[in-house]
C-alpha cells in the first residue's frame, strides 16, 4: 500500500509505527488520573466511570491475539491501518459523547487499536536490517509503556486548559496522522501465514478474558467472596479450558500451542505478566498516593498535573533506556536485561513502600522504576520476536501484550484490595495500605527476576544474526522446550 512499488527507508517506517503505537498508549492511561472528572460531567457513578478503563482493557485483551493473526495471514500494514483507523473512530466518538454508555462504547472501540501493536513488531521483522530488528523492537516495547506513563503526565494540563474532551480529540489528530503516513510508507508485509480465523477459538477466547477480567476488575466493589465474582472465576477456568481444546484441535488454530510450549515463549510471557503486575498497579495507585491531603498522614496534596509530574521520570528514563536496550541485548544477552530489569523494578517499589516522606523519593523512585521497566519490556519484546518464526511474530508479540495487560489488571486488582482494606476515619486508605501494596509489588518483580533466569540464554548479538540464523535459534528453542517438557 506504500507509494508506488518503493518501499520507505526503515527510519520512517518506524517513525509512523511509532506515532501509532504512542497514540494507542496514551489512551490507555489519559483518563487515569481523570476520572473523578469524567463522573461529574456526565452525571454517572463511579462504579459506571470506572467502566471507561474496563472496556478499553476488554476489548484491547480480546482484539490484540486476533489481530495479530489476522495480521500474519493478510498483511501486517493492512491491519496496522485498519487499527489506527478504529483508534480514531473511537476518539471521534468518545470527544463527542454525551453520556457514559456512548463513551464506554467508544473504548471499546478504542480498544481495537490493540492489535496495532504485534502487527508493528511483525513490521519490523519483515523491514528492517537485521541488525537494527533487536533496536527498533527495544524502542517501540518502551514506547507502548513510555505512553501509558505519559498519558498521566498530561492529562492535567490538558483537562485543565482545554477540557477533558481534549483527551481524545489531541489523540485523534495524531492517530489520523499516522494512518495516512502508514497508507503512504509502510510497505506491504512479504510475509504471509495462509489459514483462517477459528471463530469457535475467538469467540471462546474473548469469553474467558472477559469473565476473568471483570471479576479482576469488580472484585474490590462486589467483593471478592461474593457469587458474581465467584462464578465468573469459575467461568473464565471453564472457558479457557474449552478454549484450549478447541485451539488444540483446530486445522488453523488462533494461537499455535506448540509454539507456547517453546521454552523461550513461554518463559517470557511467564515475566511478561509478573511485569505487568507491577506496573500497571504503580501507574494506576502512584496518582491517588500523592493526591492524598498531607492531613491523612501521608501524601502530599498534589494537583492532579502535579501528580502525573511526579511520573514523568519513568517515562523520560523508561524511553531512554529502550533507545539503548537492543544494544545491551547485543553484548550481554536478552536473558540478562530482563533479569537486571526486574531487579531494578523491585528497588523502586521498595522505595515507594518505605520511604515515600518526601517529594525526591517519589521522582527517584519514578527514574529508577523507568529504568528497570524499560529494559525489561525492551529485551521480553526482542526475545519474543526472536524466538518465532516470522509467519507467527504478529501472534506470538500479541499474546505477550495480551499478557502483560491481564497482569495489569491482575496488579490494579490485587492492590486496589490492599489499598482500601482499611481505611482511616476520613474515610481515605490508611498509610500502611500502599506501604504494604508496593512491597508486594516488589516482590512480585523479585518473583519476575526468578522467572527471568529460566529464560534460554543466548550468545551476545544473536539478535544481530542473518533471518537464517534468526529462524534457527527459533528452532533451537523449540528443541530446548521440547527436551524440557
Amino acid at each position: 500500500m506504500a507509494v508506488g512499488s518503493r518501499r520507505a527507508h526503515h527510519q520512517v517506517t518506524f517513525a509512523v509505527l511509532s506515532a501509532g503505537v504512542a497514540a494507542f498508549a496514551l489512551l490507555q492511561s489519559l483518563v487515569i488520573p481523570v476520572l473523578t472528572t469524567v463522573q461529574h460531567e456526565l452525571h454517572t457513578t463511579q462504579s459506571a466511570a470506572t467502566w471507561v478503563l474496563t472496556a478499553y482493557l476488554l476489548s484491547a485483551a480480546i482484539m490484540t491475539p486476533i489481530l495479530g493473526r489476522v495480521g500474519d495471514m493478510v498483511g501486517k500494514e493492512h491491519v496496522f491501518v485498519a487499527t489506527l483507523v478504529a483508534l480514531a473512530v473511537g476518539s471521534l466518538l468518545a470527544a463527542v459523547a454525551s453520556s457514559i454508555g456512548v463513551l464506554i462504547v467508544a473504548r471499546v472501540i478504542q480498544g481495537i487499536g490493540g492489535g496495532m501493536v504485534p502487527v508493528a513488531f511483525g513490521i519490523i521483522r519483515d523491514e528492517f536490517p537485521p541488525e537494527k530488528v533487536a533496536g527498533a523492537v527495544g524502542a517501540l516495547a518502551s514506547l507502548t509503556a513510555v505512553g501509558a506513563g505519559l498519558g498521566i503526565v498530561l492529562a492535567g494540563p490538558i483537562v485543565d486548559g482545554l477540557g477533558f474532551r481534549w483527551l481524545f480529540w489531541l489523540p485523534m489528530i495524531l492517530t489520523i496522522i499516522a494512518a495516512v503516513s502508514a497508507v503512504l510508507f509502510v510497505p506491504e508485509s512479504p510475509v504471509r501465514s495462509p489459514g483462517h480465523i477459528g471463530w469457535l477459538s475467538a469467540v471462546l477466547l474473548s469469553a474467558w478474558l472477559v469473565a476473568l477480567l471483570v471479576a479482576l476488575s469488580e472484585g474490590p466493589s462486589w467483593g471478592w467472596g461474593s457469587r458474581r465474582v465467584i462464578g465468573l472465576l469459575a467461568a473464565a477456568v471453564i472457558l479457557a479450558a474449552g478454549w484450549l481444546v478447541a485451539e488444540l484441535r483446530a486445522a488453523s488454530p488462533l494461537i499455535d500451542m506448540q509454539m507456547m510450549r517453546r521454552t523461550a515463549v513461554w518463559t517470557t510471557n511467564l515475566v511478561g505478566l509478573l511485569i505487568g503486575v507491577g506496573m500497571y498497579a504503580t501507574f494506576a495507585f502512584l496518582p491517588e498516593f500523592v493526591q492524598t491531603p498531607a492531613a491523612a498522614g501521608y501524601g502530599f496534596g498534589a494537583s492532579i498535573t502535579r501528580s502525573g509530574l511526579m511520573l514523568l521520570p519513568s517515562a523520560i528514563t523508561m524511553f531512554a533506556t529502550g533507545i539503548f536496550a537492543g544494544r545491551l541485548a547485543s553484548r550481554v544477552g536478552g536473558k540478562a536485561l530482563v533479569v537486571a530489569g526486574c531487579l531494578i523494578g523491585s528497588v523502586a517499589m521498595a522505595i515507594l513502600a518505605f520511604a515515600h516522606q518526601h517529594v525526591w523519593q517519589i521522582y527517584l523512585s519514578n527514574a529508577i522504576m523507568g529504568v528497570g521497566f524499560g529494559l525489561a519490556f525492551s529485551a521480553l519484546s526482542a526475545l519474543v520476536v526472536a524466538a518465532v518464526p516470522p509467519s507467527q511474530t504478529g501472534v506470538a508479540s500479541g499474546m505477550n501484550a495480551n499478557i502483560r495487560t491481564i497482569g495489569g489488571s491482575i496488579g490494579s486488582a490485587v492492590m486496589a484490595s490492599i489499598v482500601t482494606s482499611q481505611l482511616g476515619p476520613s474515610g481515605l486508605p490508611l498509610e500502611s495500605g500502599y506501604t504494604t501494596g508496593f512491597a508486594v509489588m516488589a516482590c512480585g518483580l523479585v518473583l519476575a527476576a526468578l522467572a527471568g533466569l529460566l529464560i534460554p540464554a543466548r550468545r551476545p548479538g544473536w539478535m544481530t544474526a542473518e533471518p537464517e540464523q534468526v529462524g534457527r535459534a527459533a528452532v533451537g528453542a523449540g528443541t530446548l522446550a521440547a527436551d524440557s517438557d
